[in-house]
């Protein structure tokens, strides 16, 4: 993949070695890209909370990669999160691309049950590597396998889950006749008004900045 495809530079807006590998080889999809990964703010909290909160924290990386690096076409953001349906409790991650004309694409990766005795702990925001690295005692299990290669034994790491999410992003981009993006800064307002009306969950930090 690649072979023969334009260049083009891919601002991604995070420095996690799994994010940058899975972005390096996804982009391949779409163009023959240049990764400048970049530390910037989600903007929302560390453990983001239902669907909207993931997808806010993944636009507003994507959005803020684009504008740090001058010369990128694309600005990529991952962000993992949970939800819930009914008592059932879920982690999945939230892959999103903006251009240049800041038009959005997003997709989702697979969802998995988080462990029931850890859900009281999320809830109040704690970070889903911070508790399994403790409980597992893997540390920094983050930036290696992740949760999902631990509880697969290595069948789905996190990799992978982020590398669908992309995917799933590139999919209006690689149809574009079929498909009308919408515009970034009128999907970051309704994604605040449901972050803001959700009481799902207890958030002490947001920033749409």
């Amino acid at each position: 993949m690649g072979c023969g495809m334009e260049k083009c530079v891919v601002a991604l807006g995070s420095k996690n070695p799994v994010k940058v590998y899975a972005v390096s080889r996804i982009m391949r999809l779409l163009c023959n890209p240049q990764v400048v990964a970049v530390d910037v703010p989600s903007g929302v909290n560390a453990q983001p909370c239902g669907l909207a909160e993931t997808l806010l924290g993944a636009l507003n990386r994507a959005s803020q990669a684009i504008a740090s690096v001058n010369n990128a076409e694309y600005g990529v953001g991952i962000e993992a999160g949970i939800f819930s349906i009914g008592d059932l409790v879920l982690d999945l991650q939230v892959a999103v691309i903006v251009d240049r004309s800041e038009r959005v694409s997003i997709g989702f990766s697979q969802a998995f049950m988080v462990p029931n005795e850890w859900v009281d702990e999320l809830i109040k925001g704690v970070e889903l590597a911070e508790i399994a690295s403790k409980t597992l005692s893997r540390p920094n299990i983050g930036r290696r396998l992740g949760l999902i290669g631990y509880l697969t034994q290595g069948l789905i790491t996190r990799t992978m889950l982020s590398e669908s999410a992309l995917i799933m992003a590139l999919v209006p981009r690689l149809n574009s006749p079929l498909y009308k993006l919408p515009c970034l800064d009128k999907l970051r307002a309704k994604l605040l008004e449901v972050v803001k009306s959700d009481v799902t969950c207890p958030r002490t930090y947001l920033n749409a900045k």
